[in-house]
């Protein structure tokens, strides 16, 4: 984290009442940053319309229709979500959004199984659904503790390494050009400039690593002959599908019901990432601020159902860059927002930024991907470990997440709704946490105990909180340190020192 920025966790600096999150970068900064964001994204934004155009056989104009329409679907919601409307939309946090993965296996099932007219119905009614279901979901957020919300972003960012190495290195093992060493020594620049800069680089250059390594990349492979701009000539300067460029929308139920099974998986990603955003930033989130966060998600779908774009969820690699560059403004992520509209409305900017070479971009995704899977296992360090049951939701649900990852194709024979559900990382992980939780922690009989360390129990151990390397011997200046003894029931409930205060 650069110097100057703030500790994420903690309150606004002294002398001002504006909290970090509702301050107003200088115009250019706003921008810059903004657009830092947007790189990060924007890969990954795009390759859900790359790779579902790709697997139903749509042509490349058809292609880019979708690509400047979920751009501009995906700019729409970031700036609800950093601005808000009212008490109804928006999380009001610097929250990303864009095309989920999560939807990705269903969407190409669907199109199969009932054709393009259903994809888009299908979006529609998962929109209007996650519209009424918004506010519920946000008041049962008990049910997805650190060990649910920590398994879901470890599996996120573990899962979409993938799509960085696929970047680095291609996709297709049989091409000349597959993992060349040149485009692992290039992508490697990427991720040493961001590294370097985040180490020596002090102040607002300081929280350009991201930007300053795609930079380098891109003049590193220029005399490769991997920077091609030609056909940001070709393209048009204004551009955006007609609704329902497909025809009508259809609604056939196995496409709604698995659509809207997506939407509440979407809703669990979302929700995993505005926590660890609202924790990052110090603000930390409501239920009726997550409610609208959601509720953003659904009129996504609806947006999506009409104008030809994907299902948005809250960007979890954003989320890692918040983390490494401790910006915490909600009006950069505005700004984000903005630059997306744009990209979707003016393709010729759009291919300026998809001309950018898979290996510096996948350099950095690597960086900012394996950031979210970091950010994943600071959650789950909240986690109870004495508890054997959340050690069993943590690795039964990461299993089952990445084992389509690692073994692609692996529920192919089983019938498309397994698929559906399975098929996906994301998915797997997402319900295999949330009903092992449920399983553990919230039905009626006695849950796993507590595993105590040599089967001793915890009461009455004296600790001595300021004892050269104990807990309290880091304390800042003004710090109270006590002695006494703390209490700890097998449950793992802590109770306070019966020891007094003693000042230094």
């Amino acid at each position: 984290m650069s110097a100057g920025s703030t500790n994420p966790a903690g309150p606004a600096s002294r002398g001002s009442s504006v909290h970090p999150v509702d301050r107003v970068p200088p115009p250019g900064r706003l921008l810059t940053l903004g657009l830092q964001h947007v790189l990060i994204m924007y890969t990954g934004c795009v390759t859900v319309p790359l790779v579902f155009g790709a697997a139903v056989g749509l042509d490349a104009s058809t292609i880019g229709l979708l690509i400047n329409a979920d751009l501009l679907v995906a700019g729409i919601i970031t700036i609800i979500q950093s601005l808000g409307i009212g008490k109804v939309l928006g999380v009001r946090l610097p929250v990303v959004a864009g095309a989920t993965f999560a939807a990705v296996t269903p969407m190409i099932l669907i199109a199969g199984e009932y054709g393009l007219q259903a994809v888009y119905g299908s979006f529609l009614a998962a929109g209007v659904f996650g519209l009424l279901v918004a506010v519920p979901f946000a008041r049962v957020v008990r049910f997805f503790p650190p060990v649910v919300t920590g398994v879901t972003i470890t599996v996120i960012g573990l899962s979409l390494i993938g799509v960085a190495g696929g970047l680095i290195a291609g996709n297709d093992p049989t091409a000349d050009d597959y993992a060349t060493p040149s485009h692992l020594g290039l992508a490697a620049a990427v991720v040493v400039t961001i590294v370097l800069v985040t180490r020596f680089v002090r102040g607002f250059l300081g929280q350009l690593a991201v930007l300053a390594g795609l930079a380098v990349g891109v003049v590193i492979a220029a005399p490769m002959g991997l920077v091609d701009f030609s056909p940001v000539g070709s393209a048009s300067w204004i551009g955006l599908a007609e609704p329902f460029l497909f025809g009508a929308p259809e609604f056939p139920p196995a496409a709604v019901i698995a659509m809207c099974i997506v939407m509440l998986v979407i809703f669990t990603e979302s929700t995993a990432d505005m926590l660890a955003v609202g924790e990052l930033v110090g603000r930390p989130v409501t239920p009726k601020a997550l409610a609208r966060g959601l509720a953003a998600d659904g009129l996504s779908g609806v947006l999506a159902g009409s104008y030809n774009a994907f299902l948005d969820t809250a960007f979890a690699q954003n989320v890692g860059l918040i983390s490494m560059t401790g910006v915490r403004s909600r009006f950069v992520v505005t700004a984000a927002g903005g630059i997306l509209v744009v990209l979707g409305l003016v393709p010729k900017i759009g291919e300026v930024f998809a001309s950018l070479p898979g290996p510096v971009i996948g350099g950095a995704g690597l960086v900012m991907f394996a950031t979210v899977a970091a950010v994943g296992i600071r959650t789950l360090a909240r986690v109870d470990w004495r508890d054997r049951g959340n050690s069993v939701i943590v690795a039964v649900a990461i299993g089952v997440g990445m084992l389509p990852v690692v073994k692609a194709g692996i529920y192919g024979n089983f019938p498309s709704w397994v698929q559906i559900i399975l098929g996906s990382a994301i998915t797997g992980a997402v319900l295999t946490a949330f009903v092992l939780n449920l399983l553990f922690h919230h039905l009626p009989w006695r849950p796993v105990e507590p595993e105590l360390a040599h089967d001793e129990p915890l009461a009455d151990t004296t600790i001595d909180l300021t004892a050269p390397g104990g807990p309290a011997s880091g304390l800042p200046e003004g710090g109270m340190p006590v002695r006494g003894t703390m209490t700890s029931d097998p449950a793992g409930a802590v109770s306070p020192p019966s020891g007094s205060p003693t000042r230094r």
